[in-house]
Order: structure tokens, then sequence, then C-alpha cells
């Protein structure tokens, strides 16, 4: 995440993400799956402005760049504006943790569509622990602030890492991977979303699980067609069983010149890796043109 001070405002802008590989492992004790993923921050981002109060309320707003509740709700998905928000939550947690009792204003812009496997909530959540950190003079070390987002959700910790990261656990062990190109995709939502719980439920684990070594060496290779070639998601058969939007689009990126594609996350964003910003661009718009949903050029965010 990028963040900056101006005046008596902190701004902070928090990227979206996209799973290049992701194997699940099994089921663990606790409920969780435990999961291998390689996870690359992209240049869609939401945007978090926080004012400190005078008094100890936490005032949330939302805010989008779709004009329009229709037109809002078509291309973001269903995004809490109360005190459901993940922003909120990690604000109160934040306040509960350290007895802090100041308020803030708080102004999301979204950009990330939910319920799309691109961490939009988490990233949120995680640049509120980040912002509000500053706002209110806490000066709590960063481990800390991913510790504390790690009880809210299992993404939010790696948001706290700049640049593509090697996740593990149930995802909150993060592992950084500086090495990594800058990539360009094309990314599309579809007008309907999927339930992280129901993808995992549907998902069956394999006996032999892929190797995430070979991925990260594709990777560190910087080679196009040696990346696409390791791309992988576990979760994109469940999904593809729970609706037929991932189907159509993975048949609409066969006609398109990729280098690969797949879902991230638990979907149903679906993307493609394309070979320059202008080539991400003419794909976006093709499937756009095809009516698959809002789609994205965007590359990696350093």
């Amino acid at each position: 995440m990028h963040l900056r001070e101006t005046g008596r405002h902190v701004v902070i802008h928090a990227p979206a993400k996209l799973n290049l590989f992701f194997e699940v492992l099994g089921r663990r004790d606790d409920g969780f799956h435990e999961v291998e993923t390689f996870v690359y921050p992209i240049d869609l981002c939401d945007t978090l402005i926080i004012t400190k109060r005078s008094d100890d309320r936490v005032k949330f707003r939302l805010s989008s760049v779709f004009s329009g509740a229709v037109g809002r709700e078509s291309s973001l998905g269903q995004v809490p504006a109360d005190s459901s928000n993940l922003v909120v939550r990690a604000l109160e947690l934040l306040r509960q943790s350290t007895g802090c009792r100041l308020g803030a204003d708080v102004l999301l812009v979204k950009r990330i569509p939910s319920e799309a496997g691109l961490g939009g909530g988490s990233s949120d959540a995680a640049a509120a622990l980040a912002g509000a950190n500053i706002t209110w003079n806490l000066k709590l070390p960063v481990e800390r602030l991913a510790e504390l987002g790690g009880t809210l959700g299992s993404d939010i910790p790696l948001f706290f890492r700049d640049g593509p990261s090697v996740c593990r656990g149930r995802g909150e062990i993060v592992e950084p991977v500086p090495s990594s190109p800058v990539l360009h995709f094309a990314v599309v939502r579809p007008p309907a979303g999927l339930n992280t719980a129901k993808v995992y439920g549907a998902c069956c684990v394999a006996q032999e699980p892929r190797s995430l070594t070979r991925f990260v060496e594709s990777i560190t290779s910087a080679r196009l067609g040696q990346i696409g070639a390791c791309l992988f998601n576990r979760l994109e058969s469940a999904a593809s069983d729970l609706t037929p939007w991932i189907a159509r689009i993975r048949r609409a990126f066969e006609s398109l010149d990729c280098s690969g594609h797949q879902m991230t996350g638990s979907g149903t964003c679906y993307f493609g890796l394309c070979r320059h910003a202008r080539h991400a661009r003419r794909v976006a718009r093709r499937l756009e043109s095809f009516g698959l949903g809002k789609a994205y050029a965007v590359r990696g965010y350093r």
C-alpha cells in the first residue's frame, strides 16, 4: 500500500491482488484450509482518507468511481456501507486492543470489485489499520498491525508487505519474493460474484498437490511463456461448478492471445497474462465487447 499525510488527512491507496498460483492442501482443525499461494499485487486500488475527529466517533462513508446505485452494484458487487464493513471492524479492533478512544472520519473510495478474489476488503482493512495507526499516533509496529489484521481475515497480513509474496498456512504466513518482474494483465469481473466459503466447500483436495516451487522458479525467470504455463488455481474447478461465468470467460480467453489465463482466489474475477500494457488494454476491451462484465487493464503494483 502507499500512504501519505496531507495536512489533517492520511491518504492510503490499497491495491488489489491476483493469485497466480493457488493450491489447497487440506482442511485444518480450526475450520480454515491450509493453502500455498503466490500473491501478486496490482495497480487497481481503493483509496482511504482518514481524518482525526475531536470526539470518539468513527464515522464511515462509502463512495464509488461508478455512478448510480445500479452501476455501482453491478460493477463492484455487494459492498457493505455500515459497521459490518471490514474497514470499520478493523478500526474498532485497533481501538479495543490499544485502549484508544479517539475518533475518525473515514472515506472509502471503492474501485476493487467484491466477491471477486481480488482481496479488496482485506486490503482496505490493512490500509485502515496502517492509516489509523498514524492518525491516532499509536506507533504500533507493522508486525503488530498485521497480527491484528490476521484475526479479521486470512488475507489481511499480506497487504502490509510491498510487492509479490508467497503465502502459506491459512494465508497469514507471508514471504516476500522481491525478484518478481512487473507483469501486465487483463482482468474481468463477471456480473455474478461467489461466496468464498461455498467455493472452498466444493473444492476437492488433490492427493498430490501442485508444486509452488516450480511456479516461483518460473516467476524469477521473467519468461511470460513459462509463467503462463505454470499458472494454477485449485479452486477454479469448484467455482466453475457454482457459476457458468467461469467457463464462459475461460472460453473467451482461449480465443485471445494471452500467455496464460485463470481465475484468481475464490473468484469470480478471471485474468489473462499479457505481453505489455497496450496488449492488456486491447484484451480488456475485447472482454467487455463480449458482454462478460467489467474489465480492467492492470500491471504489477510497486
